[in-house]
């Protein structure tokens, strides 16, 4: 690996640095990016259970999940109207996907320019080449020759093992946003049908356990 590293010259550090970043972002986009911790299946359900009883705590369900936040911010207006609640819903939708998308565009840099950084070290090591034979004694000096070729080729290859992986979680990671997209339109609209129907009255807790401890110290 490291005479591949040196055969391939300065061009490799670039191809090294992508490398790192790339594994990064994919290391940290797989953990983040788990349907069960953004959308949850049974949440909406379980939340118009909970607005039928009366009992929708609107802080533990912010903290439950980022479709939990939604479902918070569009019951906080619930009140308000349906078209209040979808444009709240739609707001904080739109939060939570830009989150999840979040370090995708570096990994699509890194797929795209990675391939032409190898074709970069490709010409520098064919000049080199070229170099070498037009001059006077280029025809014996087989060892800076070979040292060209070898350039080119692996910084081309180094170039094209790390774009396709990149490449490849790029698109896996944009349609795992889409199915989980999907998966929290799904859930949020089956609240807002709920709320379009109910017809009892709407009662939300919105305090953090240390504001009712405060609230019965000041009580007693």
């Amino acid at each position: 690996m490291m005479d591949a590293l040196i055969a391939g010259g300065w061009l490799m550090i670039p191809l090294l640095g992508c490398s790192l970043l790339a594994t990064v972002i994919i290391i940290e986009r797989l953990w983040t990016l788990r349907a069960k911790r953004i959308a949850p299946y049974g949440l909406g359900q379980e939340v118009c259970s909970l607005v039928a009883r009366g009992q929708v705590d609107l802080y533990w369900l912010e903290s439950h999940s980022p479709l939990g936040g939604v479902l918070a911010a569009g019951l906080r207006n619930a009140r308000l109207g349906h078209e209040q609640v979808r444009a709240r819903l739609q707001e904080a939708a739109t939060a939570v996907i830009h989150d999840m998308e979040r370090f995708l565009s570096p990994l699509g840099t890194i797929a795209a320019i990675t391939p032409l950084i190898g074709l970069l070290g490709t010409v520098v090591g064919m000049i080199e080449v070229f170099a070498v034979i037009v001059s006077a004694d280029g025809v014996g000096r087989t060892a800076e020759l070979a040292g060209g070729i070898s350039r080119a080729l692996v910084t081309t290859a180094a170039g094209l093992t790390v774009a396709i992986p990149a490449l490849m979680f790029h698109r896996y990671f944009l349609r795992r946003v889409e199915d989980i997209t999907v998966r929290m339109e799904e859930q949020a609209g089956q609240v807002v049908e709920f709320l379009a129907h109910y017809q009892g009255e709407l009662g939300f807790s919105d305090q953090h356990e240390g504001d009712f401890s405060a609230s019965e110290a000041r009580g007693s």
